[in-house]
């Protein structure tokens, strides 16, 4: 079996992958025409696909009964939330050029920033809190406050669904598969929970 240090170390440098893409081309001026639009969609898409991905970890620790893929959520988190502070800070300082009165009219009045910037602010004390010590003094709350990937899952495809209009079709891949993530939450949750009352039920019929 390999080691998990080993499976880390190769996840966090697949993870870098896009990134040094990204300032490759960023120094050799070879991103495309559009090089903030192109910068934009591929820091957006990554931040997406990444967060689809943590999410994905519990069902396949379910479905394999391998520890390993709970061992890679919180690092697969902190890349989702990396690749999405990229996504604000392109739209912020290169496009905006740090016009924050123009960035907050953005915010108010175009829905699918809207929802985009709520997703990120979500994201936030997540990833301030994703660390042993935070875990620790939380407690109970700390799992209640990462509970938010769910709710940011359904903004981030909101999200993108809103910003594309015309042609829907990766989006709705994405939107699908968030859907499905969250299902099986959903179907593992009402299973678990007739399972415990179940055995409530026959432990209260055998004490009587």
């Amino acid at each position: 079996m390999i080691p998990i240090k080993w499976i880390k170390l190769v996840v966090f440098g697949l993870c870098l992958i896009p990134f040094g893409v990204l300032v490759y081309g960023i120094f050799t001026q070879n991103l495309s025409a559009n090089p903030i639009e192109y910068l934009l969609d591929e820091t957006g898409t990554w931040a997406l696909r990444l967060l689809l991905t943590t999410l994905a970890m519990t069902p396949l620790r379910w479905l394999t009964g391998r520890t390993e893929f709970i061992r890679l959520r919180r690092m697969l988190g902190l890349f989702t939330f990396f690749y999405a502070s990229l996504h604000l800070t392109t739209y912020a300082v290169l496009d905006l050029g740090l016009d924050f009165s123009h960035l907050t009219e953005d915010i108010i009045k175009r829905p699918f920033i809207t929802v985009g910037f709520l997703a990120w602010l979500i994201m936030l004390p997540m990833a301030i809190t994703s660390n042993n010590k935070m875990i620790r003094r939380l407690g109970k709350r700390w799992k209640t406050l990462h509970k938010g990937i769910y709710l940011v899952v359904g903004l981030a495809c909101l999200h993108y669904i809103w910003l594309v209009k015309s042609d829907l079709t990766e989006p709705s891949i994405y939107a699908g598969i968030g859907l499905l993530l969250l299902l099986i939450r959903f179907f593992k949750f009402m299973h678990v929970r007739s399972k415990y009352k179940k055995e409530t039920s026959q432990h209260t019929v055998t004490n009587q």
